[in-house]
């Protein structure tokens, strides 16, 4: 069942916006933003900064964030501005500083809204094998970007895929973010992302949710963020055609997700190290 060699002419080329393209002979994309927009001025500040070291490595960019984080491990979490605010700031982030946005969904009745509004509808790990839920997101012809959920083998996907594909949508994109292995931990196997790509659709890998400790702090989850780079790495080593990352310039303070987010700081340097791994792989 594992799949072959990365190929990069087998991927359909998925163009998100005016942007931005991934896959075919795209450059690799770079999603990045922070976990739950926690401010109007934060997100479009952070969104700038991001855009800025995107264009200087290379990298043609997607901000993302979320207006609702419905899956937080205690009720008590912060969870984000809503879906109205949310999706406000989202369009003033696109217009302003001319990029495509990406947000997740969690709820049927958000998805026409939102739809409206971004140019990636993203369906959280959880809910990918919800078969109403991804027919209806695939209904708007929007871009579906799927995680794959901590509990599927890479080659169940291939349901997912073919779930959107019966309503018409070819705008596909599908993301790893590691499996479960025992209680509160992940594990990321990269052999999946060729096993992904062999449904013909681009590949993301998530190289901060990867590194997640799902409930590891008993309310809320933990991380090992020291991983992110080698795993970031050894994704583009493989072969990926996008990279997600969530970032914040002090993730100790971030009001969501803070232990598994990349320090902004490092962006650039580990933007620069991806570039060269992923210029020998697309060589080779």
């Amino acid at each position: 069942m594992l799949g072959r060699m990365f190929e990069k002419s087998r991927v359909n080329t998925v163009s998100i916006g005016n942007k931005v393209s991934v896959g075919g002979d795209s450059p690799m994309a770079l999603i990045s933003g922070p976990c739950v927009i926690e401010s109007r001025d934060h997100a479009l500040k952070l969104a700038e900064q991001i855009q800025t070291i995107a264009q200087a490595a290379g990298f043609p960019y997607v901000f993302k964030a979320s207006f609702d984080k419905a899956n937080r491990s205690s009720g008590k979490s912060y969870r984000g501005p809503g879906m109205e605010k949310g999706l406000a700031i989202l369009a003033e982030i696109k217009r302003v500083l001319g990029v495509p946005v990406l947000t997740d969904i969690h709820t049927e009745d958000q998805i026409n809204p939102v739809a409206e509004v971004v140019d990636i509808i993203q369906i959280p790990a959880f809910l990918c094998r919800q078969t109403d839920f991804l027919l209806m997101a695939a209904k708007t012809g929007k871009v579906v970007n799927v995680k794959k959920g901590q509990f599927l083998a890479p080659w169940d996907m291939k349901n997912v895929v073919e779930k959107i594909e019966s309503e018409g949508n070819k705008n596909i994109l599908l993301t790893e973010r590691g499996a479960s292995f025992g209680y509160n931990n992940l594990v990321s196997d990269m052999r999946s992302l060729a096993v992904m790509r062999e449904f013909g659709y681009p590949v993301i890998f998530d190289a901060t949710h990867s590194v997640q400790l799902p409930g590891g702090l008993g309310t809320a989850s933990g991380g090992q963020r020291q991983f992110i780079a080698p795993l970031a790495r050894a994704a583009a080593a493989t072969g990926i055609d996008a990279l997600f990352v969530e970032t914040h310039e002090d993730p100790d303070k971030a009001l969501s997700d803070g232990p598994n987010n990349l320090p902004l700081q490092q962006l650039p340097a580990l933007l620069s190290q991806i570039r060269r791994i992923d210029e020998v792989v697309r060589q080779s």
